[in-house]
């Protein structure tokens, strides 16, 4: 089993040297280690590990972060190399198929006798050197080379339409690890709003006023921020799992901010040849018109030459004369209502088949786009509405500040309107992320230039 390879940044290790640097030299951590005499002891086991922390992390080569770099490694990917291998082999034999069949060369003794033996007592007696050379079809030759062509270009479009899907793969997990940072920052956000939130009510207690089941209420929205923490770390674990098939490291790259398609940049022209889905379908299609022309080419016969030379020795009572033996053999479909003509019918039935698949693609494919394209649409009135929400929560926290600094009203209403408000922008970031990723869905449809 291969060892997976982790990339560690130099982020990352200095981070960690700090961090190790400020726990270990607390003095409730120095109080628990018994292993070390006195501080000085454990002082220097901490510059020697902070110093091994610090080579490690001058040592470590910097890694792709840019876009650019990260589609150059997605390039590399092992399904796409398999299917540009498939390709080539696919053409190497299409090539192959042209050359004719290896030449037969036969050496032998013919009517030689068992109980006197000799060379030159008997007529018939010879030492024979034979050449065999067959023709096949040149037709079904050109049908089988094209097959081979066809098949050819079918892997190459779905190897195009493969890194268009993983592209789109990328861009889609590069927005969400965006929308999970800002995410994570707005629900630690949101707890420290809770916490301020508890002493408010804490103190509205204190003085009076009926406000203990609010604090069980608190206690519950900050359970739901700590639960939200947990889902938004299994959903990063899961990503960067995804990133680490597609690219082979977990990068710091930002998300590339796709161009949505509008009336003024129209994405798709309304061909649905212009889907990758479509061209994988149609070169199918060629290669099954390379079987019906195949099964035709059956009719055609193939030719065959036979040539054998039979050397002779002088007798008592002939002369040694050589011979020479030529032969041409020719197939003639004799069975071909048995053999051939199934075979076409089944070509056919096949082109037919991937006509019908061809048709099926093409709606599917616009489809998918069409739902993307809504999908986009949506996010984009979404985030209006949310934005809007925002704005009247916020002229709201405007007026409840107001009260409160008059003396009339409570601090609570504020801070819960800032906790709505903190909750909205983390609606924003995810339709932020979803409408990135319809996009990016569009995109990996449609075949660029």
């Amino acid at each position: 089993m291969t060892t997976p390879t982790v990339f560690i940044s130099k982020r990352c290790i200095l981070a960690l040297a700090f961090d190790v640097t400020l726990k270990i030299t607390r003095p409730s951590f120095i109080a628990n280690v018994c292993l070390c005499n006195d501080q000085r002891q454990l002082t220097r086991h901490l510059l020697l590990i902070t110093s091994l922390l610090m080579t490690l992390a001058a040592s470590l080569p910097l890694h792709a972060q840019t876009f650019q770099e990260l589609e150059d490694l997605l390039r590399k990917h092992p399904q796409l190399q398999t299917m540009s291998y498939r390709a080539s082999s696919n053409r190497e034999r299409s090539d192959a198929v042209m050359g004719l069949p290896d030449p037969v060369i036969s050496l032998g003794i013919n009517n030689f006798p068992i109980f006197d033996p000799s060379f030159s007592e008997f007529l018939p007696t010879n030492k024979a050197l034979g050449l065999q050379q067959r023709f096949p079809s040149r037709a079904a030759r050109r049908a089988r080379s094209a097959m081979g062509q066809a098949e050819a270009n079918q892997f190459d479009q779905k190897r195009k339409q493969l890194f268009s899907a993983m592209r789109a793969e990328l861009i889609a997990s590069l927005h969400h690890k965006n929308r999970i940072v800002l995410q994570r920052s707005l629900a630690k956000q949101r707890d420290i709003k809770y916490d301020q939130l508890i002493d408010t009510v804490e103190s509205a207690v204190q003085g009076g006023r009926p406000s203990v089941f609010r604090l069980a209420e608190i206690e519950a929205e900050r359970a739901d921020v700590a639960r939200d923490l947990i889902d938004l770390d299994a959903q990063e674990a899961q990503i960067d799992a995804r990133l680490i098939y597609l690219v082979g490291l977990i990068p710091l790259t930002t998300a590339p901010v796709t161009k949505a398609p509008t009336k003024s940049f129209p994405a798709w022209s309304g061909d649905s040849m212009h889907f990758h889905a479509s061209r994988v379908a149609d070169a199918a299609v060629e290669v099954s018109d390379s079987g019906v022309d195949e099964a035709k080419a059956a009719w055609k016969p193939e030719w065959g030459a036979q040539l054998i030379y039979q050397q002779r020795e002088a007798g008592r009572n002939f002369a040694g004369d050589d011979w020479v033996s030529m032969m041409v053999t020719v197939t003639v479909p004799f069975w071909a209502k048995k053999n051939q003509a199934p075979r076409l019918r089944a070509a056919q039935a096949s082109k037919a088949a991937a006509q019908a698949a061809l048709e099926d693609v093409k709606r599917q494919a616009e489809a998918q786009y069409t739902y993307s394209h809504a999908v986009h649409a949506a996010t984009i009135q979404a985030k209006l509405v949310l934005h809007q929400k925002i704005d009247a929560i916020s002229d709201e926290i405007s007026a409840q500040r107001a009260n409160y600094e008059s003396g009339a009203g409570d601090y609570t209403a504020v801070i819960d309107g800032e906790i709505a408000i903190l909750k909205l922008r983390a609606e924003i970031a995810a339709e932020q992320a979803r409408g990135q990723v319809a996009v990016a869905q569009m995109n990996a449809l449609l075949v660029t230039p």
